[in-house]
């Protein structure tokens, strides 16, 4: 895994105009340590069916390391936050569809800004045992651990994320999943959750969390049998595409 590997422009900020249902917009929020590369399939896939589609590069990410641990958890809601407003002016509705902590940053914009619809594949609320009580104490002796991205099933699939975990940029993320959990109750939105059953980067109580505790009345969990955590680019794709596609429909 490296980001220096990738094809030429998917690091970068990704949009497209629909033609269609050019209406519509879907926005597309990348995991921690990740890239808009990870992404950019799904997008195509709801471009192609002519939505209107956006993909940014959170602050910190598509560079180097180093860089996330130089970020505060805020400016990852803020570029969503940026990009939706941007949608918003042209689309009469707005979908936003993330992975892992993209899911939380989703979730984090869904409590606080109308969306239309929430659409996450394996997300992020919580950082469960006793290691993260001693991030603190890591991060100031250890700017960066082994990294947990690339967990895919299918070989040969990269996210062309970083190949290490910047340990001020955990603190940052505990942060952010801590005030999205204090604000799940708020988002009213319809979702549609996508849960890999052989993770290995989150445990299950993820999920449980998001399902249990959000406001939304309409909330639905998709088991994905052959994936792991990075499922949009994993055996399960087409599930994932065709049922965020029906999902979108049915909102619009």
């Amino acid at each position: 895994m490296a980001t220096d590997t990738a094809p030429a422009g998917w690091l970068e900020d990704y949009e497209h105009e629909g033609n269609s249902r050019k209406d519509i917009g879907i926005l597309f929020v990348h995991g921690f340590t990740g890239s808009p590369a990870s992404m950019r399939p799904w997008a195509h896939f709801l471009q192609e069916h002519g939505y209107t589609v956006r993909v940014p590069r959170l602050p910190g990410h598509g560079r180097k390391w180093e860089d996330l641990n130089a970020v505060t958890w805020e400016s990852w809601p803020a570029k969503v936050e940026d990009e939706l407003a941007a949608l918003q002016v042209d689309c009469k509705k707005v979908f936003i569809c993330g992975l892992s902590m993209g899911g939380a940053t989703t979730l984090n914009v869904a409590s606080k800004h109308r969306v239309d619809g929430i659409i996450l594949a394996n997300p992020m609320i919580h950082i469960p045992g006793l290691l993260i009580k001693f991030a603190p104490l890591i991060a100031k002796v250890q700017p960066g651990r082994a990294s947990v991205g690339d967990d895919i099933k299918k070989p040969g699939v990269t996210e062309w994320g970083y190949d290490v975990l910047p340990t001020k940029g955990v603190l940052q993320l505990n942060k952010l999943l801590k005030a999205t959990r204090a604000a799940l109750k708020n988002i009213k939105a319809p979702l549609l959750l996508f849960h890999s059953t052989d993770d290995h980067v989150l445990p299950v109580t993820n999920t449980e969390i998001i399902m249990a505790e959000i406001g939304s009345s309409e909330k639905r969990r998709v088991e994905l049998s052959n994936s792991y955590h990075v499922s949009p680019l994993d055996y399960d794709a087409p599930e994932i595409f065709a049922q965020s596609l029906a999902f979108i429909e049915s909102h619009s």
